[in-house]
C-alpha cells in the first residue's frame, strides 16, 4: 500500500525532461511509482491540472536563528521551497562562547536586519558547538535545512574583541581550523566567509572576517577539503570585481577542491558589460585550478531602507559610523541644519557605482508612519520635494525626523522589462552560473526576495514564455541540488526523496507583500504568500496546503557527507 498517491498530474522530473502525464506513488518518504498508480493509497491528491514537481532548492538562506521561534521556517515553503541551507556570509551562531553571544547576536541584528528584540526573546543561545547548535534542530524543522560554519562565528570564539580589529596569528588560524574541522565532522555543510564593504556590525566596524586574511581564508578552505560532502561560499565585494577578487575565490576553491559561490549577480539589460565582467572571473578562477559561480537572484533585488537600520545606506563613505549610531543621535544629527548637511556632504563624495545610494530625489516614499506624509506615500521623494519647493534631502530628513526613524524608501525597480527578463535567462542557462540568493530570514524589514522561485516561474515561463516550465525547475532543483551534491534530491526520481510541488502553472506567481507583525516581541517583517503553489510535500510528507503549513515537521537536517556527496572540481 502507498503512503501517498498524486493522481492526474503532469510529472516536471526537474531534469529538464519534457512534462508527462503520470501519477506519482509514495512509500516511507520516497518516490516509489511513476506512472499509472496500481495499489491503493493511505492518502490520495488530486493533481489534475496541476503540475508535480521536485520541490525547489534554495541555497542562499538566513534562516539560522529563526528556526528557533518559527519551525516552519516561512515563508519560504508557502512558495514551494522544500530545502533550505543556511549559515551564509560567515553569519553563523555556531560555534557560541557566552562572552560572544551577545556580539553575534548584535551584530546579526545589525549585519542581516534580525529584529534585536526577537533575537533575544526568540533564540535559546544555549549551545557551545555546532554539533550542539545543528542536534537542537534535528527533527524540528518543516523543510529540509543544512548550515553551513560561518568565518565571523568561528574568528570572534578564537579572538573575541580582537576579531574585529587584526589579523590572526598562525597560532590562532589554527584554532579556527580546529573549530572548523568539528563543525564540519558535526554536518556543517561547508565554509563561509565574507569581505563584503556593506557587511558592518552594530559598532560600525567591519565584521570579523573582513579583517581575515588571503592566508587564513586559504587555510580554513584546505580543511574543507578534508570533509565530504561539503562546498564553500563567499561575498568577496560589492561593484565589479577586480581580477585579484577572481583570483583568490579561484585559489581558495582550489585550495577546498570544491565549488564556490559568490553572492549575489543582479542582471538588467543596463548592466550588461558588468554582468559579462562578472561571469569572465569564472575562467579567471579556472585558470587557478577553481570552480567558481555566480550565484544570480531571478529578479530585481528589491530594498526597502530606513535609517533605523541603516543596512546599505551605510556603504555610502563616512555613514558606517553614522549608521551604528544609537537612534537618539542619529535624531539629533538630523535634527541639527550642520549635522544633516555634513551627511549629505559626506554621502556626495562617494565615489563608485555605490554613489547612487545617495540619489535621494530617486527613492519612492513607500511607507510613512505619521498621518502627515501618508497622502504622500508611492511617490517619488524628488517629485514631493518639488511640490512643495524644498531640497529632496531635506524633505527626506524631515520625514524620517517626523517617523522617528522608521520611513521606508525604496528604489525605482528598473528591472521588469521584457529584454531584462531575456538577459536573466540568458544567465540561468550560463554555465557560470546558478539561480539562487534568496538571502530569505535577513533583512525582514527590507527584501522580499524569498519569493524567488514564484516569481522565475511567473515572469519567465508564464508571462513572457521565455522558457519553456521543465527547463525553469530545473534551475530551482536539480541544477541547485548537483551543485552542493544533495543525495537523493532535486529530482522526481523513483528512489528519491519525495520532496515535491504541486503547482498550478496558469497563475502560479509571488503574492503582494506586506509588513507582517508575527516576530517575537511583536517586531515586524516583510512577507508574502504565494499564488498559485497548492500542496508542498517534504519526505513524503503534506506539509503546506494553499499558503497554510500543516502540523507535520518531517525535515531533514542535512549533515555534509551522510546525506550530501563530494562535489569536486579536480
Amino acid at each position: 500500500m502507498l503512503d501517498v498517491a498524486i493522481t492526474g498530474g503532469m510529472v516536471v522530473d526537474g531534469t529538464g525532461a519534457e512534462p508527462r502525464r503520470a501519477d506519482v506513488g509514495i512509500v516511507n518518504g520516497k518516490v516509489a511509482v511513476i506512472g499509472e498508480l496500481k495499489d491503493s493509497s493511505k492518502q490520495v491528491i488530486d493533481a489534475t491540472d496541476l503540475v508535480v514537481s521536485p520541490g525547489f532548492i534554495d541555497l542562499h538562506t538566513h534562516y539560522d536563528a529563526q528556526a528557533f521561534w518559527d519551525t516552519t521556517l516561512s515563508p519560504s515553503p508557502m512558495h514551494g521551497v522544500t530545502t533550505v541551507i543556511g549559515g551564509n556570509c560567515g553569519f553563523t551562531i555556531a560555534p557560541l562562547t557566552p562572552q560572544d553571544g551577545d556580539y553575534l547576536m548584535r551584530m546579526l541584528a545589525r549585519v542581516e536586519g534580525m529584529p534585536l528584540e526577537a533575537l533575544q526573546q526568540g533564540v535559546p543561545w544555549n549551545w557551545h558547538t555546532t554539533a550542539e547548535y545543528l542536534d537542537s534542530l534535528d527533527g524540528k524543522l518543516l523543510p529540509n535545512a543544512g548550515f553551513l560554519v560561518g568565518h565571523s562565528a568561528l574568528r570572534r570564539v578564537v579572538m573575541h574583541d580582537d576579531a574585529n580589529q587584526r589579523a590572526a596569528t598562525p597560532a590562532e588560524i589554527e584554532l579556527m581550523v580546529v573549530l572548523l574541522r568539528d563543525g564540519l565532522r558535526a554536518g556543517g555543510l561547508g565554509f563561509s566567509s565574507t569581505w563584503s564593504p556593506s557587511h558592518n556590525d552594530h559598532t560600525g566596524s567591519p565584521v570579523p572576517s573582513r579583517h581575515g586574511t588571503r592566508e587564513e581564508l586559504l587555510a580554513l578552505c584546505a580543511e574543507v577539503s578534508q570533509h565530504e560532502g561539503t562546498t564553500l561560499e563567499f561575498i568577496p565585494a560589492v561593484g565589479e570585481f577586480p581580477n585579484e577578487v577572481f583570483e583568490l575565490m579561484g585559489d581558495m576553491s582550489a585550495a577546498a577542491n570544491r565549488p564556490l559561490n559568490w553572492n549575489l549577480l543582479q542582471v538588467f539589460a543596463q548592466n550588461w558589460d558588468l554582468v559579462q565582467h562578472q561571469l569572465a572571473g569564472f575562467d579567471i578562477a579556472a585558470a587557478r585550478g577553481g570552480h567558481v559561480l555566480a550565484l544570480t537572484l531571478p529578479d530585481t533585488f528589491r530594498v526597502r531602507l530606513n535609517f533605523k537600520s541603516g543596512f546599505i545606506l551605510d556603504i555610502l563613505n563616512g555613514w558606517d559610523s553614522l549608521m551604528a549610531l544609537p537612534d537618539d543621535a542619529k535624531t539629533a544629527m538630523l535634527r541639527d541644519p550642520d549635522g544633516r548637511a555634513e551627511m549629505n556632504r559626506l554621502a556626495q563624495t562617494t565615489e563608485g557605482p555605490t554613489r547612487a545610494i545617495a540619489n535621494w530625489a530617486g527613492y519612492f516614499l513607500l511607507q510613512t508612519f505619521t498621518a502627515k506624509w501618508k497622502p504622500f506615500e508611492g511617490r517619488l521623494i524628488g517629485e514631493i520635494a518639488r511640490e512643495l519647493g524644498v531640497d529632496a534631502w531635506n524633505l527626506l530628513c524631515d520625514i524620517v525626523l517626523d517617523d522617528r526613524l522608521l520611513t521606508v524608501i525604496a528604489s525605482q525597480d528598473r528591472g521588469q522589462d521584457d529584454e531584462t527578463w531575456r538577459r536573466r535567462v540568458e544567465v540561468w542557462r550560463d554555465h557560470r552560473a546558478v539561480v539562487g540568493a534568496s538571502d530569505a530570514g535577513a533583512h525582514l524589514d527590507m527584501i522580499d526576495s524569498y519569493a524567488f522561485s514564484t516569481t522565475l516561474l511567473a515572469r519567465a515561463v508564464r508571462e513572457r514564455d521565455l522558457m519553456p516550465i521543465e527547463e525553469a525547475i530545473y534551475h530551482l532543483t536539480d541544477r541547485p541540488a548537483r551543485l552542493y551534491g544533495l543525495k537523493g534530491r532535486g529530482r522526481i526520481q523513483q528512489g528519491w526523496a519525495a520532496d515535491i510541488c504541486l503547482l498550478d502553472p496558469t497563475t502560479v506567481g509571488p503574492g503582494p507583500a506586506l509588513m507582517r507583525f508575527d516576530l517575537p516581541a511583536g517586531a515586524g517583517r516583510v512577507y508574502g504568500e504565494s499564488i498559485g503553489i497548492e500542496h508542498v510535500l517534504v519526505n513524503g510528507v503534506p506539509c503546506v496546503r494553499n499558503n497554510v503549513a500543516l502540523e507535520a515537521r518531517p525535515g531533514t537536517l542535512l549533515r555534509s557527507g551522510r546525506d550530501t556527496e563530494t562535489v569536486t572540481v579536480r
